[in-house]
């Protein structure tokens, strides 16, 4: 960004689109090679790190890497196998050290975008290597598409997640109440925006509705493209401050970033008409700063969100349903058809709705499954070890049996 708050251009060589404007977003066409905007304002100085996020749980755990000549860096974007980082250098690009990725023995142990890392940079070349990444105060992940036993992180050292809906064709309950078992998962603190009010006759029923989900949560129902439509949020942001925005494509999630930022820097998109579906238009995770207000990270939109290992989350997310619970006949009441059942007395008196159940036993379910198919990937991973040692064992024996003759 330059001094007249302007956003520097690379030219990155791929696809892109020139868009006209419509209501709530842009309609893209195709034409070829464009520029790719930096993040705004994000060429930070020996004493900025702050600004980034930098606190003394960080310090602490960076010590040991600072008696090494490393430096402190903040993962920015990430590009399959190089990362954009924001450091004390300013923009850096890096990759992970050949020594760190063959200690990596899980996808998730890799950088993501919101990471602390430790880094050697190299001046000759103006590039970094990564050489470690600090513990992680929070994280937001989800179950890898297709892949029912990896886990997928989304970013990382979140303090807040705008969990961002439409209030058109995209509104939907039981979506939110998964993504707010998620978020309770990640350490992070959910705040619930319904945007488009615009396109909703009465937002107060989908508000009171949300609002059901978790009497204690920040919910805010909010015009983005309305003058001083997205003031509500600066609540949530401070300096050195974290916020993610998660949903589905096409809820408002980039616009909304343009309107904080007061520029128009993330492309948008216009929902499709015959369905009210978004389009994906972010492609990549993205951290942002906004001058003065701390950081967003921007997310691809999410057709799906499926959960990973967040048993405990999701009774805590359904503490009405858990409360019930405590006074069925039996224990281990599965809440279906058994006698003395006081959560399905509840749904019977119209205590609990019959929908809120339902996606409670979902969940459950689906936590069930993954449990079962975690356990046994390690009973696999167990048993690839034991043949490992036993040939092991086999090839020592028989190279000492051909020594003796």
């Amino acid at each position: 960004m330059n001094e007249h708050g302007e956003t520097a251009a690379v030219l990155i060589d791929h696809c892109d689109s020139l868009s006209h404007a419509t209501p709530y977003g842009k309609k893209m066409h195709h034409v070829g090679a464009h520029p790719m905007t930096a993040p705004a304002g994000n060429n930070v100085g020996p004493d900025d790190l702050k600004t980034l996020g930098w606190n003394e749980k960080f310090e602490k755990s960076f010590r040991f890497y600072a008696n090494q000549g490393l430096r402190p860096a903040r993962v920015g974007v990430a590009h399959n196998y190089l990362y954009q980082l924001y450091s004390t250098k300013g923009e850096v690009m890096a990759e992970v050290a050949g020594k760190l990725r063959h200690q990596i023995t899980q996808a998730d142990a890799l950088p993501v975008v919101g990471d602390w890392v430790a880094i050697r940079f190299d001046s000759a070349s103006s590039r970094a290597t990564i050489e470690a990444v600090l513990p992680r105060r929070s994280h937001f992940a989800r179950r890898a598409a297709g892949e029912p036993t990896r886990k997928q992180l989304v970013a990382a050292n979140i303090d807040t997640v705008f969990l961002v809906c439409g209030l058109d064709d995209d509104f939907n309950l039981r979506r939110i109440e998964r993504y707010l078992v998620a978020i309770r998962t990640s350490g992070a603190t959910a705040v619930v925006v319904l945007n488009k009010a615009d396109l909703c006759a009465n937002p107060e029923p989908p508000r009171a509705a949300a609002s059901a989900l978790a009497p204690e949560l920040s919910i805010h129902v909010i015009h983005s493209l309305a003058p001083s439509g997205t003031d509500p949020l600066l609540a949530h942001l401070a300096p050195g401050h974290t916020c993610a925005l998660i949903g589905s494509s096409g809820v408002g999630k980039s616009t909304i970033i343009n309107r904080l930022l007061g520029t128009d820097r993330q492309r948008t998109r216009a929902v499709r008409t015959r369905d009210g579906r978004g389009r994906h238009t972010t492609t990549q995770r993205e951290l942002i700063l906004i001058p003065g207000h701390g950081m967003l990270i921007d997310t691809p939109g999410m057709r799906e969100l499926q959960l990973w290992d967040e048993v405990t989350a999701i009774d805590d997310a359904f503490d009405d349903v858990r409360n019930l619970a405590v006074e069925c006949r039996f224990r281990d009441c599965a809440h279906n058809k058994e006698p003395g059942c006081a959560v399905r007395s509840a749904v019977e008196t119209g205590h609990l709705k019959l929908a809120r159940l339902n996606s409670y036993l979902q969940l459950q379910r689906e936590g069930q499954i993954l449990q079962e198919r975690q356990a046994a990937l390690v009973r696999l991973e167990e048993q690839r070890k034991v043949k490992t040692v036993h040939r092991a064992m086999r090839t020592s024996r028989n190279n000492r049996l051909t020594d003796d003759k």
